[in-house]
């Protein structure tokens, strides 16, 4: 192989890795913002998502299962993507995610994090990374104090408060200082 075939693999591999991670990383904010089109993309129409025994979603339905979960479960929730690994073979990939996930209760005064993987079989279908299995861990689950959320020296801060939609300062073009947003 020469040095021209050995850069062209090079940056096939380097766009599909990076394809495969914006997939994971769409999907992680189609979660906290409650987009459904984001989360629904993320999958092929006949994915399958795994979120433990008693909850196997099709891909297409899998946003409507996850938001009513959030909904009823938490005031707001982060998921964060950390280590990620990816085999890729061919039109296939298998990649494993980690994931915590930071969930602010109905009460707004305590949280838990759940710390997992999102472990997925990922294909190449018309040119394009979607998740067609994912199986979801969870390893550790920790619960705490949020109440300092409520604390009049936090407040003063006048931090942006995220929101479960469109709404939300990340969906700003252009950003500016004038985007209205809701503040802790």
């Amino acid at each position: 192989m020469d040095q021209t075939e050995q850069l062209a693999r090079d940056v096939r591999y380097l766009m599909d890795r990076r394809a495969i991670e914006d997939c994971v990383h769409r999907h992680a904010r189609g979660h906290d913002r409650f987009d459904v089109e984001l989360l629904t993309a993320a999958y092929h129409p006949d994915g399958v998502d795994e979120h433990g025994a008693s909850a196997v979603n099709e891909g297409p339905a899998y946003a409507e299962w996850a938001n009513a979960i959030h909904g009823a479960g938490c005031q707001l929730c982060l998921h964060n993507i950390t280590t990620h690994n990816c085999e890729i073979d061919g039109d296939v990939a298998h990649a494993e995610s980690y994931v915590l996930v930071g969930l602010l209760n109905p009460d707004g005064k305590t949280v838990r994090f759940i710390n997992g993987r999102y472990v997925d079989r990922l294909e190449k279908r018309d040119g394009e990374w979607r998740i067609a299995l994912r199986r979801c861990t969870v390893d550790l689950l920790i619960a705490g104090d949020a109440s300092i959320l409520e604390m009049p020296q936090f407040k003063a801060g006048g931090y942006i408060k995220g929101s479960r939609d469109r709404e939300d300062v990340s969906y700003a073009r252009p950003l500016s200082l004038e985007v209205p947003t809701e503040r802790w």
